[in-house]
C-alpha cells in the first residue's frame, strides 16, 4: 500500500537527498517519472523506486559513463 503513495516535489527531493530545483529540472526534462496536477508535480513512490533501480542498472552496464 505504501508503494501507491503519492509524493510532492519536496518529498521526492528529501527522499533522494537532492534539491527541489534538481527534481523540478529532472521532471521537466522527463528524466524522472512524475506527473502534473494543475501546476504542481506529483510522483508515485513505486515509480521513483523503480527509477532508482533503473539508474543503478545503468551504472552497472556503463560503469557510470553516459
Amino acid at each position: 500500500m505504501a508503494e501507491d503513495k503519492i509524493l510532492t516535489l519536496k518529498e521526492v527531493a528529501d527522499y533522494l537527498k537532492l534539491t527541489e530545483r534538481t527534481i523540478y529540472r529532472l521532471s521537466q526534462d522527463g528524466k524522472i517519472p512524475g506527473f502534473k496536477v494543475g501546476s504542481s508535480w506529483r510522483f508515485r513512490l513505486r515509480d521513483i523506486d523503480e527509477w532508482i533501480e533503473d539508474q543503478k542498472a545503468e551504472v552497472r552496464r556503463t560503469g557510470g559513463r553516459r
